[in-house]
């Protein structure tokens, strides 16, 4: 509702959108019409003033007549804070929806097909996940990568985009080769601290960290043998937010990464998330690239094809498997320097990671012991101690457990595609 006093008797007005909150700007604007008015005409009626400016601005009668009247008592004009229930990223975390999306893979396991009113009963019966409705539901599939795929008799099967499929099966090919090659494969995952304890829920929830008082962030990495010996990173956030992840950044990390890669195996393996602070955004091709700069990009991946392809099957070929390859980390340089490889877990995929379990032993040390100390060196002494009590033996059942995990995943995919392909339309 823009104005400008080219004439002082005269004020020009822009209505205000039907619907449109009126903000501080907008309620001044409307105080100086009032001015104007009233001295123009200072007969005028209260009620038929109100009116008229109610229909010069566009804003509602009842709007008008009580900003007039509070500025008439003298009440300075306000911004009135709207009340905002949480986003659906601080109801659900990436604990929640981890388990979501293993909600909706058991049904397939089970050979049952999952659809968003099974799925969301079955949320709604967990009592470690949030109530949901069909809406926030919607929501919480986009960002796990769901769609839906139509099958006979109307049913609409919850599945998974193609590139997360490719994503999940090329991870699993890739580990497995590694184990035979008898690579050792070192798993890294960082956690958080309030001060005065946490519980092993909030462990990988992304929202739970209060942004009042302190946070501490730990980071650590280990493999079958156990977590490797001066692998503890342990901090102060200096970040007042209540995502974890925004505690931790690029530089951090990289720092830290530095200086572990000395310490691991050569030849060795390092699984990551998918935290941004891992990543630094790199360009896949498109149609604007030439056509051997795209075929670099592809040899860059190790992938190289057995026939001559024309541009834009080059591209559709990058569609692919974009989301694999289109974070570049200065960490993933400084691995393959260090003759260590990289791999990529798929997103909410936490069971792949024995982190999970092992970070939940530290846990429950923690909780048990009422880490209530603001000191930073306590909290560290105190991470130590629980990640000694992670035995050698703990860590291989772990690393097992993560195993069989993948062993299920793989045949989700054969069982999915079995499945459709007996419901599917002909």
């Amino acid at each position: 509702m823009n104005y400008e006093s080219k004439d002082p008797s005269r004020i020009y007005v822009n209505k205000n959108p039907q619907g449109k909150v009126v903000g501080i700007y907008k309620k001044e604007i409307l105080i100086d019409l009032y001015k104007n008015k009233i001295k123009n005409e200072p007969d005028l009626k209260f009620s038929k003033l109100v009116r008229g400016l109610s229909q010069d601005t566009g804003i509602g009668y009842l709007t008008v007549k009580k900003t007039v009247r509070e500025y008439l008592d003298g009440q300075p004009i306000i911004q009135k804070k709207r009340k905002c229930g949480p986003t659906v990223n601080e109801k659900i975390g990436t604990f929640e929806k981890c388990k979501i999306l293993q909600k909706i893979h058991s049904f397939w396991l089970r050979q049952k097909i999952p659809t968003s009113k099974n799925i969301l009963l079955a949320i709604n019966a967990d009592p470690d996940l949030p109530s949901l409705n069909f809406t926030t539901i919607e929501k919480v599939f986009k960002d796990l990568h769901i769609e839906y795929t139509r099958c006979i008799h109307h049913t609409r099967a919850l599945t998974e985009t193609k590139d997360i499929v490719l994503w999940r099966r090329k991870y699993i090919e890739d580990i497995r080769r590694y184990r035979n090659e008898g690579r050792t494969i070192y798993y890294l995952e960082e956690t958080w601290v309030n001060v005065g304890g946490y519980s092993s829920k909030e462990l990988w929830a992304d929202i739970e960290p209060s942004s009042d008082g302190k946070q501490i962030i730990v980071v650590h990495i280990g493999s079958v043998e156990g977590f490797v010996e001066g692998g503890l990173l342990c901090f102060e956030s200096k970040t007042n937010t209540s995502n974890y992840h925004d505690h931790m950044n690029g530089d951090i990390f990289y720092d830290w990464f530095c200086d572990i890669l000395p310490l691991l195996k050569e030849n060795s393996v390092i699984v990551f998330d998918n935290a941004s602070y891992y990543s630094v955004k790199n360009h896949v091709p498109t149609m604007s690239w030439k056509k051997g700069c795209i075929l670099k990009w592809f040899e860059g991946k190790g992938i190289v094809f057995d026939r001559p392809l024309k541009k834009f099957q080059l591209i559709e070929k990058v569609k692919e498997i974009r989301l694999i390859y289109d974070n570049y980390r200065r960490s993933v340089q400084e691995a393959i320097n260090h003759n260590k490889a990289v791999l990529r877990l798929p997103p909410y995929h936490c069971q792949l990671n024995p982190m999970q379990l092992a970070w939940e032993v530290v846990d429950r040390h923690a909780n048990v012991n009422n880490c209530t100390s603001s000191e930073l060196d306590d909290i560290r002494q105190l991470f130590n101690e629980g990640v000694k009590l992670v035995t050698t033996e703990m860590w291989a059942s772990y690393v097992n457990s993560s195993i069989m995990y993948e062993d299920k995943l793989w045949n989700l995919d054969i069982i999915t595609d079995s499945i459709l392909s007996s419901m599917m339309y002909h």
